[in-house]
């Protein structure tokens, strides 16, 4: 991971270098070819906010970069759905508008039972019928 961003670093130091050239050229030499005249006193406040914005993109995408995953679906647990079909323990359930594979706790929920999710077996989760 450490050479990764030492990499992204060094490639945004030199994009960031690329687009503030490409803002000089344009301003000094493209600009005035079709007859518009921007004062150089304008280029300083247009450099540093793009250097700015090269900043702010640069932390984002390292925090992105550095942020761990959420291992499994933890989120998931007390989230309420429904069973799709029969679970006897095993089936689908409807849950967020996705279908998910489904072990009942209870050994047996009918379709159309609310449930509620207890806890996940690697991608199945485990749920209980709601009260």
């Amino acid at each position: 991971m450490r050479g990764k961003v030492n990499t992204l670093l060094v490639w945004k130091i030199f994009t960031s270098l690329l687009e503030q050239v490409a803002l000089v050229a344009v301003v000094l030499w493209g600009f005035p070819q079709i007859d518009i005249h921007i004062p150089v006193w304008v280029l300083a406040p247009a450099s540093v906010v793009l250097q700015a914005y090269n900043v702010f993109s640069y932390r984002k995408s390292i925090q992105t970069l550095r942020a761990q995953p959420i291992p499994g679906m933890a989120n998931m647990v007390g989230t309420q759905g429904e069973a799709v079909n029969i679970l006897t323990p095993d089936g689908l359930v409807k849950i967020r508008g996705e279908l998910w594979a489904a072990t009942a706790v209870d050994g047996k929920i009918l379709t159309g039972q609310n449930v509620t999710v207890v806890g996940q077996n690697g991608l199945k989760l485990i749920v209980r019928e709601s009260v």
